[in-house]
């Protein structure tokens, strides 16, 4: 009996350290599955991109440049400052084209650092491939110049016609210039005010402010982070992190924070597009949904008057429509879910296309047995 006393015991032992461990994993892999890092959801105050904008003209295009007078008087303009003076009525060229150039001065941008270049045509050429974009400088919305442009383009496609074809992949109006800007001046940047910085949430949300506060507070050891509001938290810069505020910035990016998703279902009408969120959740229901088509179908019959008729007999078109209307049967079928799995399963056995599904949708939000937002986009 002793024994059997102590094998069931150590069997309970074992199977108790089991389920501990079972539920440790549990939790662990909960916590990592559902956790997101500060730095995919967050960014810090002031470190954002700056949009750059320059009028330039593009060169060495086969005879697809504008027609008008735009882009000749910019490269007469462009020949006197190089100290030869054409005439506009002298120049009669279709190679040129006139463009707007953008481009994305990145945070941090440093002079000499290379970025990409957008380049879209704004006169009637109809296409810029092989063309070559002059110097270009490129302005911030203060009006300095921070960078210079130039290089081939490039579309990524072609365009070429005959006279009775023509053919065509993407679009050869705008292209870019890999690696086209070359960085001239650096933006004025302050990463905080040396005792603080502002911390904002990429989507505002109460739950994750709140939850990145607390992550910080814990790693730190301290008081340091208060949501001010549901898109930013203010973050005190510890004692030990006074002269590295880039050390502080790193640990900060790197902690794991849970992340709180609204339940919504986000509908692309125009092309047929459903995203069901991870929360959506729906009550139990009974649909019936099924399609009515019409058809309609013009087959007008002509009278002609048979030969040697009289000169006033003429020729008569009868209108004759074909209609036709077919409904589809529906019974009705129970749908309910609480995972998104069960949503998706109840949702595929009413075997409807993605335009009936968009109507369901809808209508089961009208009814209030949809418990998520309703985004149509």
């Amino acid at each position: 009996m002793k024994r059997e006393k102590l094998k069931i015991e150590v069997g309970c032992q074992k199977s108790g350290k089991i389920i501990l461990a079972m539920c440790f994993i549990i939790l662990f892999l909960a916590t990592v599955v559902h956790a997101e890092r500060i730095k995919d959801i967050a960014s810090f105050e002031g470190v954002r991109d700056n949009q750059l904008i320059g009028y330039g003209l593009i060169v060495g295009l086969n005879g697809t440049g504008d027609k008008g007078k735009t882009a000749i008087q910019s490269i007469s303009s462009m020949l006197e400052r190089m100290g030869v003076t054409v005439s506009t009525n002298d120049i009669k060229t279709k190679s040129i084209a006139a463009v707007v150039i953008t481009a994305t001065l990145p945070p941090f941008a440093k002079p000499g650092i290379k970025t990409d270049a957008l380049v879209s045509t704004i006169g009637d050429a109809n296409s810029i491939q092989g063309g070559t974009l002059l110097l270009t400088p490129l302005k911030g919305p203060d009006g300095k110049v921070y960078g210079l442009a130039q290089g081939p383009v490039s579309i990524g496609g072609f365009a070429a016609e005959g006279e009775g074809a023509s053919s065509q992949k993407n679009h050869p109006t705008a292209g870019k210039v890999p690696e086209g800007v070359t960085i001239e001046r650096e933006p004025l940047f302050v990463l905080g005010n040396g005792n603080e910085i502002r911390l904002f949430l990429h989507k505002a949300d109460f739950a994750t402010a709140d939850k990145i506060s607390r992550e910080i507070n814990q790693v730190f050891n301290g008081e340091y982070a208060f949501p001010v509001d549901p898109s930013s938290v203010r973050l005190s810069v510890p004692p030990v992190y006074k002269d590295n505020i880039v050390r502080m910035i790193t640990k900060v990016q790197e902690m794991n924070v849970p992340v709180d998703m609204t339940a919504k279902v986000v509908i692309n009408e125009r092309t047929g597009t459903i995203v069901i969120g991870d929360n959506v959740r729906i009550s139990p229901v009974a649909i019936a949904h099924g399609s009515l088509a019409i058809e309609i179908r013009e087959v007008p019959e002509v009278s002609q008057p048979l030969p040697f008729a009289p000169e006033r007999a003429e020729t008569t078109v009868i209108p004759r429509t074909n209609l036709s209307v077919k409904e589809q049967k529906a019974a009705l079928i129970p749908v309910s879910g609480v995972t998104l799995g069960q949503v998706v399963r109840a949702l595929n056995t009413l075997g409807v296309t993605p335009r009936d599904l968009i109507s369901i949708l809808q209508a089961l939000k009208a009814s209030g047995a949809l418990r998520a937002e309703l985004e149509i986009i």
